[in-house]
């Protein structure tokens, strides 16, 4: 196997900007990319991880930068901020000697291996190699833009009451979950664990829900569907959310719902506009893996994280699968060696 060769100078923080030839390389840095890249290190496998610069708009760690209170992490009995723990899974990183660097691979060839990518604004330039990729650029939660949206975004706006539900804001308080699909039900059920009344808004006149998930709905005492009816504008106090005003798309009639808590249950949208027409995907666009593994349809590519992973989207199941990808990387390299490729 080809020893990491790099061309340049690297900073002492594990920071780079120089040229890797022939190395581990992991796209995204989240729960799974930096998991993997433990691993990695920790196997003296030298991986470098590319967490982005904004990409897919978000900074470096993903989308549990954007959020506050991490309640269900193991090993916070007090819960921690978000990009505090992101801060955390970087700095471990970056101990056991991962070479992160702070930009975006912007266009990829998997064509062969080596594996070939391009960093952005880079495209037209020479290529980098790698013996191996970890796809775990993550998935991102649809959003709907609605007038001040931006303003509470979780500060009572979130799109993942698993995630989210519990946080004191949103206990014994009225709250809302826009979708008619399955995900809204199963929201909404979740939610009446928390709040007092949970709302559900479906823009048409029926459930799109399996009809097992719609009769749980509509048995529920705690949960009122209100139909044709779609979200305008979250209001609130400046610091959180306690109006949502709505409209009904039947007569056009605007009102003033009550709710300290927003959900979106309308679907995420993985990050996998790099891979989509290299790598086998579904029909929503996540990467199909090998049951029981991380292996893509391509030999020697990996995915990791919410980005093959429509179901849990959990930052501890992102970590466990990231995990995963690194050993099968290793296992993946040690069969190479045995066999002589190159």
């Amino acid at each position: 196997m080809t020893p990491a060769v790099t061309i340049g100078t690297n900073s002492t923080d594990g920071n780079s900007t120089s040229r890797a030839i022939s190395t581990e390389v992991i796209i995204g840095s989240g729960p799974a990319g930096h998991t993997a890249a433990i691993y990695l290190a920790r196997a003296n496998l030298n991986p470098v991880l590319f967490e982005g610069f904004m990409a897919n708009g978000f900074a470096a760690g993903g989308q549990l930068t954007t959020t506050t209170d991490v309640e269900n992490f193991p090993g916070f009995p007090g819960g921690v901020l978000g990009p505090e723990l992101m801060e955390k899974f970087r700095a471990q990183s970056l101990r056991f000697g991962t070479r992160i660097i702070t930009e975006t691979v912007s266009k990829i060839d998997l064509s062969c291996r080596p594996f070939r990518y391009w960093r952005e604004y880079q495209e037209n330039g020479e290529s980098e190699t790698a013996d191996t990729i970890i796809i775990a650029t993550g998935a991102s939660a649809k959003r709907l833009g609605l007038r001040g949206e931006q303003t509470y975004w979780q500060s009572g706006i979130s799109a993942c009451a698993v995630c989210d539900g519990a946080v004191p804001i949103f206990r014994d308080k009225p709250l809302a979950v826009i979708g008619g699909g399955d995900s809204a039900a199963e929201e909404a059920t979740y939610l009446t664990k928390y709040g007092s009344h949970v709302y559900v808004l479906v823009r048409r006149g029926e459930l799109r829900a399996s009809k097992i998930m719609a009769k749980r709905v509509m048995s529920n005492p705690k949960i009122t569907v209100l139909w044709n009816t779609v979200a305008v504008e979250c209001q609130g106090d400046g610091d959180l959310l306690n109006i949502l005003r709505i409209k009904n798309t039947v007569t056009g009639q605007e009102s003033d719902l009550p709710v300290n808590g927003l959900f979106y249950a309308i679907g995420h949208e993985p990050a996998t506009a790099l891979v989509r027409d290299q790598l086998q995907t579904d029909a929503d666009g996540y990467i199909i893996t090998v049951p029981g593994t991380t292996q893509t349809s391509v030999r020697g590519v990996f995915a990791a994280g919410d980005v093959q992973d429509k179901r849990y989207r959990q930052a501890i199941t992102s970590a466990g699968s990231g995990c995963m990808a690194a050993l099968e990387v290793e296992k993946f390299i040690a069969e190479l060696e045995e066999l002589g490729e190159e």
